[in-house]
């Protein structure tokens, strides 16, 4: 087994690591609603949001994975610097992951990995020549904030719609259906989730390969097929760390923004579901932490303003405005480590 090799299935196991983590950080976002209404015990929630989350690979295909491989000029960087890059890029995501699961804040596993990937090319370049594909960079700012404006729109707009054609219903009657109604939105939601979020580690593991010299890189520096079983393993991976939970984004997701019933829930979770395939479908990398969220907000604002606790809300928001930054700073700072350490045992 030659060193390349060897540092590139260490690379594939760190990518399915972050994978890993992204399933337990992001676990309040399949379940956090379903938990917090009861309509499932956090047991039960967990393996159901984990099936589908590993199911999403059969249908809704790799365009975000290719997005997120062909992020940077990864073939423009000297051939025994490639894989450090594509490394210090996922400690960066994995570090501040850790850091915002510790505090209990549901931020974005997916823009610290684009930050991650970003800073540590950046570093490399010592610039921004690095950076590929400027329409995927641009969508991606864009989303970040479209996306939780949609699922907040989209939130609030299936509340409204339920409050106007079950207005003569019995409060009973309406909790008895949705209880039902939440075990398909949720499984729509994890689909979505698994569909977004599983692909990003697709690409990276496929850019892993390339920059390894086990895939060639197409014209352009286009991202080679993504092999079945990188598609496999990832969806695998993300669907360990659901089955993980993540209680701790848990019980801010699910009870400290706003206070659920089922039909909270399922107009939340609905809401999220129909913004993630939209994104996915048109290959954009969005939050689903972000789209949950702001789902969660625009069904509680139908209540009344202050039925959100906007403080809470407060503290995420700052959360996702430092979340691309910080992680990547710390992949440029861990690049820069791993260069040293190369250049002085080189």
């Amino acid at each position: 087994m030659t060193a390349t090799f060897a540092f590139v299935i260490l690379l594939i196991i760190v990518a399915l690591v972050f994978d890993y983590i992204n399933g337990f950080h992001d676990a309040a976002n399949s379940i956090a609603t379903v938990v917090s209404t009861r309509v499932l015990s956090p047991g039960v929630a967990v393996l159901w949001a984990a099936f589908f989350n590993f199911a999403a690979f059969a249908i809704l295909g790799t365009r975000v994975a290719k997005a997120i491989g062909e992020q940077v000029r990864i073939e423009m960087i000297a051939p025994d610097m490639r894989l450090y890059v594509i490394l210090a890029g996922l400690l960066g995501a994995i570090i501040w992951n850790l850091i915002t699961w510790y505090l209990g804040l549901p931020t974005s596993s997916s823009h610290a990995l684009i930050g991650g990937y970003a800073g540590a090319a950046i570093a490399a370049y010592r610039g921004f020549s690095g950076l590929l594909k400027p329409e995927v960079w641009f969508k991606t700012i864009i989303f970040i904030v479209a996306s939780p404006l949609i699922g907040f729109v989209l939130g609030f707009l299936l509340m409204v719609a339920v409050f106007w054609i079950f207005r003569r219903s019995t409060v009973t009657r309406v909790d008895r259906l949705f209880r039902r109604g939440q075990l398909l939105s949720a499984a729509a939601y994890s689909l979505g989730h698994g569909g977004n979020d599983a692909q990003k580690t697709m690409g990276i593991i496929t850019a892993v390969l390339a920059a390894g010299g086990l895939l060639s890189f197409g014209p352009n520096n286009t991202l080679p097929p993504i092999p079945l079983w990188v598609v496999l393993s990832a969806h695998a991976a993300i669907a360990a760390g659901t089955l993980s939970g993540g209680w701790r984004i848990v019980r801010t997701m699910g009870t400290r923004i706003t206070k659920l019933k089922p039909v909270g829930g399922f107009c939340a979770e609905t809401a999220g579901a129909l913004t993630l395939f939209g994104a996915t479908f048109a290959g954009i990398p969005v939050s689903t932490t972000h789209t949950i969220t702001c789902a969660i907000v625009g069904v509680g604002t139908t209540r009344r303003l202050s039925a959100v606790k906007w403080g809470i809300a407060g503290r995420i928001v700052w959360a996702w405005v430092l979340t691309i930054p910080i992680a990547a700073i710390f992949a440029a700072v861990t690049y820069f480590i791993i260069e040293a350490i190369h250049r002085f045992t080189s």
